[in-house]
């Protein structure tokens, strides 16, 4: 293998404006502010009692962060072993540089076997590189098994959560959706379909199963990648992924290249934190493994697409490779008071909340107004910090990030430029006293009255008022009240 190249991300969600702007349009939504506030309520509460069990939780969080700072600190050559192990066990390894060589990889494999649909594993990696949207685009239908994945696929929606993607409709909204849109791409909705759960999941296994039994392709992403033994490990809660795993005969995995883990053993500390941090379980549902082709024994071809897309970069930034230590667990989501009250749309990714607002920046640069927007998409309280199961600290990358910013546009911007005209005024106590002379003029024309915006700084005052300004200042009052003597400065005061 040879150091795979920087390379730029997909722009998935590109186009969209500020996350401030975008924040305000979700706010105005009381209905997803109300299903988002009891979701994540219902998770932070199933999460802390699953944790509370946990005598040597801090010991099992040190574990993880070293697991995978291992793993990164030395990527190349866990990714060589990964390889060469999974080769050996008779899959196919397929090195993708960005997005675009990622979807081709898998249109190709896909065109190769005369198929005209795939069924997918709920992957953040395909939806990170759209790869939906370009076997589309080849006459390739892609269907989402995943139930909330189901959901937003039918609703032509876009996700809102990592680990529950249609957190922000409620069973009305997914009864409606599936009695609409069922029948137009396969079985239809039960005639009496109600919004109780076991109706709807009912709904979606019926719907789901026909197509399992009929695909012959299937894509997954994998949760975790083993270099010693090549094993790839998916964890869901519906038993999905299983069937996708099982019984298809070409089996495509999408990983990015930080998903790797050194050794087995490190997987077992895995699947104690992410679990817990993710569902609030114990141990998920259905935990799959799979190491290369079984002769006689599910997929007899498997391909494997070890994804790069913008991660070269982030890892060559000594502080930023953080950031890559992330499981998607989600429980940063959870605990932060900004994606409860805007939900996920507002960050323009697949990669939502504290997290995607870290993750965003560094994998696809700041070039946009969006992703220069995300950084400070966040209150700094440091709940996903004390949250995280591998100890990334968010609030830390955030800051950088905000520096990072405002370094690029020193110079250009209204604040930059104020903060140049600042620092000439305070240079010459002459300047200075000129410039509060024309300030308290000001405000003896105000007559007290609150300034609600000034020119450039209109997005600062969206939030805030500006007093308005003193009818005279501290040496005003002072050679008015005493006289002409000067009040001593503190270099003067024996």
């Amino acid at each position: 293998m040879t150091d795979l190249p920087v390379q730029d991300t997909s722009p998935t969600f590109l186009g969209m404006p500020s996350f401030q702007r975008a924040a305000k349009v979700a706010l105005a939504d009381t209905q997803q502010r109300r299903n988002l506030a009891h979701a994540t309520a219902t998770i932070r509460a199933k999460r802390a009692a699953a944790v509370g069990e946990v005598e040597g939780w801090e010991d099992l969080r040190l574990a993880g962060a070293a697991a995978k700072d291992e793993a990164l600190h030395h990527l190349p050559v866990y990714l060589e072993q990964l390889e060469a192990a999974l080769t050996a066990r008779g899959a196919t390894v397929h090195w993708a540089r960005d997005a675009a060589e990622a979807n081709r990889v898998v249109v190709d494999l896909a065109r190769a076997k005369g198929t005209d649909e795939v069924v997918k594993v709920k992957s953040m990696a395909t939806q990170e590189i759209e790869l939906n949207e370009a076997l589309e685009a080849a006459g390739i239908a892609a269907w989402e098994t995943d139930l909330a994945e189901l959901i937003v696929q039918l609703g032509e929606d876009r996700p809102s959560h990592i680990l529950v993607p249609a957190i922000h409709r409620n069973r009305a909204e997914i009864r409606e959706i599936f009695a609409r849109r069922m029948g137009t791409v396969g079985r239809a909705a039960p005639a009496d379909l109600t919004d109780e759960p076991q109706r709807l999941a009912e709904a979606a296994r019926l719907h789901l199963r026909e197509k399992f039994l009929r695909a012959r392709v299937a894509v997954t992403g994998a949760n975790f990648a083993v270099a010693d033994t090549g094993t790839l490990v998916v964890v869901e809660s519906e038993g999905n992924g299983r069937m996708c795993l099982t019984l298809p005969e070409t089996l495509i995995t999408v990983v990015g290249i930080e998903k790797v883990l050194p050794t087995f053993a490190d997987l077992a500390t895995m699947l104690q934190l992410l679990p817990r941090s993710s569902t609030g379980e114990r141990m998920n549902p259905y935990t799959s493994m799979w190491t290369g082709v079984t002769p006689g024994d599910g997929p007899q071809e498997v391909h494997v697409v070890l994804l790069d897309n913008g991660r070269s970069r982030v890892l060559a930034d000594e502080a930023g490779r953080e950031a890559l230590r992330c499981i998607r667990c989600s429980a940063c989501l959870n605990v932060c008071p900004v994606y409860e009250r805007t939900g996920g749309h507002a960050y323009g990714s697949v990669y939502p909340g504290p997290i995607g607002a870290v993750l965003n920046p560094l994998l696809r640069g700041t070039s946009s107004e969006l992703d220069r927007s995300l950084p400070y998409a966040s209150s700094l309280c440091g709940a996903c910090f004390e949250a995280c199961p591998v100890r990334i600290d968010i609030p830390s990358l955030l800051v950088r990030l905000r520096t990072q910013v405002v370094d690029e546009a020193s110079g250009r911007s209204a604040e930059a430029a104020s903060m140049k005209a600042a620092a000439w005024m305070f240079g010459d106590h002459r300047r200075l006293e000129a410039a509060q002379r024309a300030v308290t003029l000001g405000g003896r024309l105000l007559g007290g009255r609150t300034i609600r915006s000034l020119p450039g700084l209109g997005a600062w005052t969206q939030a805030r008022d500006v007093p308005s300004p003193p009818t005279e200042t501290f040496r005003q009052w002072w050679a008015r009240t005493h006289g002409d003597d000067a009040p001593h400065t503190s270099e003067e005061t024996p």
